[in-house]
Order: structure tokens, then sequence, then C-alpha cells
């Protein structure tokens, strides 16, 4: 038996035939990496820190919504951090910006959380002189600060924002202007279409 051997105008045509097909196979291996590498990003970013990124201020801690109820004194409600920093709260009303001496409701302090505000809870028991420190502070922030005691706080003062917290023994004025600076003023309302 004789062996066909291939036309050479065949071959011509075939080599750009394999070239495309080559090229178009390279082209879609690259295309899948690029996706893959993007939405692994994507979502490794959305997943970290709620996109905060490491060297942002506190402690993160994940949201837990923001579920508006009517009575966030309701049996059952579960904060995932002592204050909270993010979870079912009032819908209606927020606690006036500025510095209070009597404890402040949680469902409206999470509610000022979710418009951008930063709270600075502290230990009623806490020494004057540190009261009056924090006072100092948040006197010079018109908005989106609110400072009130907070019976049953483990640390003399600790400072929340929407799923981010900082607990401090003592009034240190870098580390509490740093957390107000990072997070006032960040509303965090899901937008619906």
């Amino acid at each position: 038996m004789s062996k066909k051997h291939p036309d050479p105008k065949n071959r011509r045509r075939e080599k750009p035939r394999q070239r495309r097909k080559r090229w178009n196979r390279s082209y879609s291996i690259l295309a899948i990496v690029v996706a893959v590498i993007t939405i692994g990003g994507l979502v490794a970013f959305a997943a970290s820190r709620n996109g905060v990124p490491e060297s942002e201020p506190g402690a993160f801690v994940p949201s837990l919504g923001n579920q508006h109820i009517r009575d966030a004194t309701a049996a059952g409600i579960q904060y995932n951090s002592d204050p909270p920093t993010s979870g079912p709260h009032y819908g209606e009303g927020l606690a006036r910006w500025g510095v209070y001496s009597e404890p402040v409701q949680k469902g409206l302090m999470i509610h000022n959380l979710e418009d951008g505000g930063v709270v600075v809870s502290y230990d009623p028991k806490a020494p004057k002189d540190t009261v009056d420190g924090l006072a100092q502070i948040v006197g010079r922030y018109r908005d989106h600060v609110l400072m009130a005691p907070y019976p049953g706080l483990d640390t003399a003062i600790a400072l929340t924002a929407w799923t981010r917290i900082l607990k401090l023994d003592a009034v240190d004025e870098a580390k509490i202007v740093a957390f107000i600076d990072a997070y006032k003023g960040i509303d965090h309302h899901v937008r619906r279409p």
C-alpha cells in the first residue's frame, strides 16, 4: 500500500488554520485565567474587612446587616461585639450628635453608626479626667460623633463605627482622633434599586 502524500496546497492551508486554532485556544485560556484572577481578587477584597484596608484603625467585626426594627430591646437580638458595630436597630430617628451623660439605647447607637457615625462609649465608673478628656476630643466634631456612658463595658473606652471597634484602657488622643477621622461620615445604608 502506498501512502498518500498530502497535497502541498492543503498543507499551506492547514498552517494558518492550525495557527488560528492554537491562538484561539491560547487566548481562551488567557481570558479564563484573567477572569478567575479578577473575580478572585474582587471576592477577596469584598470579603476582607468589608473593603477596609488592614492598616485602618480598630478591629474588624463582621456585619450583622442593617435590618430596621421597631424594638431593639426585643429578646433574642444577639450582637457580635459589645458595644455593637452593626445589626438590627431602629429604622427611624437618630441620637443627636454630641456628648451624653446618660446611656443611649443600642437601637439608636447602631442607627447612628449606619448613618456614618462614630460612637465613643465609656465605662460609667471611669475617672472624671477620662470622661473630660473624651468630651474635649468629641467636642471638636460638629456632627457624626456621639459620646455616652455604656454600662457593662469591659474596658474604660470603646470606639465603634460600622463593623469596626477599638477598645482602650485610657484616653489616647492620637488613636481616638485617627479612628474618628477614618470612619466619620461614611454612610452604610444598603442602596436598593
